[in-house]
């Protein structure tokens, strides 16, 4: 099983960094956008949908939506930014009074809307941070999306590794009884040597540098809450995983549930910044 993972995770890497580096953005957007579709498929799934036909128009409403945006002569990123800064707050909410909140997501439309909350904020926020660019900087915005990757990945092995060596206090027993406090700061301070690295690299000053650490430790916590969230959904439709179309990872949204949250997280902390 670990052979596969590292395998899947190997072949997966190439791709999203190609997709980075090598796409310019409207072709960016295109892509970002069908991965999102890929996600809805499996968050129908996630939401109780299991007729192939319900799956489908769920995804192709996704997907047309996305378009339907993408299409527009001024994409609202701000707009949509701010409506995903203030969906991960309420869904903060939810998973700290789960069970006792099922009550109000549990409605089918609901738990498809939230799939919306979910994904489209943080498509709007990959297309945000690919549009940066500084004189003296231009690539500015593919270096934006690979630092928030590496903080996601950053925040999981660290988490991975502290939980098994360290981990005694859960975190969220109801939810994801593997993780815990001490892999969530082992995470935290896997992403402060990251942050202190650019920092370094970027020769910034005091100031700048604690700004970049705040921003970092908001981002490396709302990736916990990513993937919390997505726990909360499977447990409720008893599955492991959100699909089986990554060998030994699971689904796209397995995947991607931390990223889900960060990035439209970290491209609001930058909207602000800049």
């Amino acid at each position: 099983m670990l052979k596969q993972r590292i395998l899947t995770a190997l072949a997966l890497l190439p791709v999203a960094l190609g997709g980075v580096f090598l796409l310019t953005q409207e072709w960016f957007a295109l892509f970002a956008g069908a991965v999102i579709s890929l996600a809805a498929w499996e968050w129908a799934k996630l939401s109780g949908f299991t007729a192939v036909w319900q799956r489908l128009l769920y995804t192709t409403l996704t997907g047309g939506l996305l378009l339907c945006l993408f299409s527009l002569s001024a994409l609202p990123l701000s707009f949509i930014l701010g409506v995903g800064l203030v969906w991960w707050l309420v869904a903060l909410m939810l998973v700290i009074s789960y069970p006792d909140s099922r009550a109000a997501w549990k409605p089918l439309l609901v738990q498809l809307l939230i799939g919306l909350m979910v994904l489209v904020p943080a498509w709007a926020g990959l297309v945000f941070l690919k549009s940066q660019s500084a004189p003296e900087f231009e690539q500015l915005g593919n270096a934006l999306i690979l630092y928030v990757f590496m903080l996601v990945w950053g925040a999981d092995i660290g988490a991975y590794v502290f939980g098994r060596k360290f981990g005694r206090r859960k975190l969220a027993p109801h939810l994801s009884p593997g993780k815990t406090w001490e892999g969530v700061l082992g995470g935290q301070l896997v992403i402060t040597l990251i942050a202190l690295g650019v920092g370094w690299y970027r020769a910034l000053e005091l100031f700048p540098m604690l700004g970049l650490l705040a921003m970092t430790w908001a981002v490396g916590l709302v990736s916990v809450l990513g993937d919390l969230l997505e726990s909360m959904f499977k447990r409720e439709q008893g599955l492991k995983d959100s699909s089986r179309l990554l060998p030994g990872h699971g689904g796209i949204m397995d995947r991607i549930d931390s990223l889900t949250a960060a990035i439209p997280v970290f491209a609001v902390f930058w909207m602000l910044a800049s």
